[in-house]
């Protein structure tokens, strides 16, 4: 067939990631709660951009409660989200500032880091190891 693309046209190739990064996106929340909200819920959950119940862990939760200060508990909102950019493939980068200051608060990122052009950019192995110890109240999103 002639007028087919072919798999490697670079326009068939793009739309083809990109369905496939909104698929890996699904499970990500639609509705990021602030940490006070979820606190006071019996079961503290959202929902997924795909319209799946996203349930946060109690534990990690408290953790939170525990370090940080008030005011932050009220604007942080859950989960942190942190975002992949192919172009800078050994990190991610947070958009929330409340976010860094929670991170900061937790001794996760040192207090003297700070944004820059609305971004801060945090090595992947820190990342994970951070997700690790708060599991369930942070994602990572494709971009």
């Amino acid at each position: 067939m002639p007028d087919r693309p072919s798999a490697g046209d670079e326009s068939t190739l793009l739309r083809w990631m990109r369905l496939e990064i909104g698929r890996i996106n699904d499970g990500i929340v639609s509705e990021r709660k602030r940490l006070s909200r979820l606190l006071s819920e019996e079961h503290p959950s959202s929902v997924t951009k795909g319209g799946s119940e996203y349930g946060f862990d109690r534990d990690a939760l408290h953790r939170l409660e525990q370090a940080l200060p008030g005011e932050l508990q009220r604007r942080l909102r859950l989960p942190i989200l942190f975002y992949f950019d192919s172009t800078v493939p050994d990190s991610l980068f947070l958009a929330d500032e409340a976010a860094m200051q929670a991170l900061q608060s937790l001794g996760e990122i040192s207090p003297l880091r700070r944004m820059q052009g609305g971004r801060l950019w945090i090595a992947k192995p820190l990342v994970y190891a951070i997700m690790n110890r708060y599991p369930t109240v942070m994602q990572v999103v494709m971009g």
